[in-house]
């Protein structure tokens, strides 16, 4: 049954980041050291998992400062350290050994962080300030999240020569009788030579069977990336449609060998079914949807109630989930999970003066504020666009003005994403919306 996908390698470069910060803009995840692990997400049972658990050391001028540290031996050399940080709650500042290495004005949105150039061996010092935001006025009609401070946010360690990202699909082929997987993995070699890598996946059925595997070889220059690009047919799809209530999701793990060696595994789900936007419509196996939006839907601290609430939305008619800004990765697996269509929203809502179309009479076109509007969009876009729950990106709440940042997220958006469409309410009658 063994075939081999390989259709391109592509040099593919997937982060934005702003000049000399450490933030990165990926799909939110982890490695395990072992498949069952992954399979079970014992994430505390994988080299190199710490929670970030920081102590309070100092309160002065309206700032914050948590501190943690982490220690990097001699066998951490060959390793890259990662930083996932979410529920700070506010604006904050993130310190690496006294050195600022990203500030970070959204409060909401979790981020992602590659800490391994500000590092030392032995031990080093993690600072996250916390402050309140100097662009305030981006959220103001926001209600804040209530989770616990930090909570679901920690470390964890790769290797030089491992999986940075990935894009994944499962939709239906051309003649409609088959599906087609398009996996792209992104593979980076931070080391100073080049390297020979082995990226695998496999993909199983709801039912558990296997239905397809392949294993390529790929040789890396030094300090660059990658793309494997996987594109199996899988047969028999049709029995497991998701969407629109419909929720059966394939297995698939992504894994890296070098030497005859498993290094990591990566485990994903994905729904068969692909939503297509033309005409103004939504369609899903070339039927229109009737999207029954519940608006204003955004996770809970607690997940059984999230997920109670998903259940009665379900209940009641709705298909379509809109959150007011991104949400934790849990609450896009629910989602996944009881075949609930979302779409996702910037943390965006300025609704004061958004009128005002002179510039900077409303934050949406104040030329100051595009990188910090671009940044919000890209970081919404990553950590959710490889969800099959997702169908479509807005870039801001309703009533959050117009101008030259609306329109450059608009554009950007559209630059990198070129199926699901790009919606803003706020217009005004102007084209930087693909429906009102």
């Amino acid at each position: 049954m063994k075939r081999f996908f390989l259709i391109s390698i592509a040099m593919f470069s997937m982060f934005a980041a702003h000049a000399q910060s450490a933030r990165i803009f990926r799909s939110e995840f982890i490695t395990y050291d072992k498949r069952e692990d992954a399979k079970s997400d014992k994430r505390q049972e994988t080299n190199g998992y710490e929670v970030f658990k920081p102590e309070l050391i100092s309160e002065a001028g309206g700032e914050k400062r948590y501190l943690q540290k982490i220690n990097i031996d001699a066998t951490r050399n060959d390793y890259n350290t990662f930083f996932h940080l979410e529920n700070v709650g506010k604006a904050y500042i993130l310190l690496v050994n006294n050195v600022v290495v990203a500030e970070i004005e959204d409060p909401y949105t979790p981020a992602d962080f590659m800490l391994s150039r500000y590092l030392h061996q032995g031990v080093n010092e993690i600072i996250v300030g916390v402050r309140d935001s100097h662009t305030p006025q981006l959220q103001e009609g926001i209600a804040k999240p209530n989770f616990t401070q930090f909570e679901n946010s920690y470390f964890f360690m790769q290797r030089r020569l491992s999986v940075r990202d990935f894009e994944i699909v499962l939709e239906p082929d051309t003649t409609r009788q088959y599906a087609k997987l398009k996996l792209d993995v992104i593979v980076a070699n931070d080391f100073n030579y080049q390297e020979t890598i082995q990226v695998g996946f496999d993909i199983y059925d709801p039912k558990g069977k296997l239905k397809e595997y392949s294993v390529n070889e790929l040789e890396i220059e030094c300090r660059s990336q990658d793309t494997l690009r996987f594109n199996p047919d899988i047969y028999h799809s049709y029995t497991f449609k998701w969407g629109d209530g419909k929720s059966p999701l394939y297995d698939v793990t992504i894994y890296i060998k070098r030497n005859g060696m498993l290094w990591e595994y990566i485990p994903l789900k994905v729904g068969f079914g692909k939503t297509i936007f033309h005409d103004g419509k939504f369609y899903r196996f070339d039927s229109a949807l009737k999207l029954q939006k519940k608006e204003h839907f955004n996770a809970l601290p607690d997940r059984p109630k999230t997920l109670a609430a998903i259940n009665q939305a379900k209940a009641q008619g709705f298909n379509t989930l809109c959150p007011d800004y991104p949400q934790p990765k849990w609450f896009y697996d629910m989602c996944d999970k009881a075949g609930m269509f979302v779409i996702d929203c910037a943390n965006i809502n300025s609704p004061t003066n958004s009128d005002n179309r002179g510039v900077g009479g409303t934050p949406a076109n104040d030329p100051k504020l595009v990188d910090e509007y671009l940044e919000r969009v890209k970081a919404m876009y990553y950590r959710s666009r490889n969800h099959s729950c997702v169908i479509a990106f807005k870039l801001a709440g309703d009533n959050s003005g117009n101008g030259y940042n609306m329109y450059k997220a608009y554009e950007w958006l559209k630059s990198i994403e070129k199926e699901r469409p790009v919606i803003y309410t706020g217009t005004g009658g102007e084209w930087n919306t693909d429906l009102e």
